[in-house]
């Protein structure tokens, strides 16, 4: 997801995005939405948070935690 499409969705739910970091502001959106705020946690690539709309992003994201 391009970072103004997450701009606009937190925008929408009443967040100002300023020069926030993209795993902040999506775990913010995480949990305005009323779910987890686990965005990037899924080290092992396990998830029971099905409907969640950055899953595939954060499984990557998760990848590259490890790797550095």
């Amino acid at each position: 997801m391009k970072l103004s499409e997450l701009r606009d969705i937190a925008k929408s739910h009443g967040i100002q995005p300023d020069n926030t970091f993209k795993t902040e502001l999506i775990r913010t959106i995480q949990t305005k939405e009323g779910n987890f705020d686990c965005y990037g946690t899924a080290y092992s690539g396990i998830c029971d948070q099905f409907d969640c709309r950055w899953r595939e992003d954060c499984f990557e994201a998760a990848r590259n935690q490890l790797q550095m």
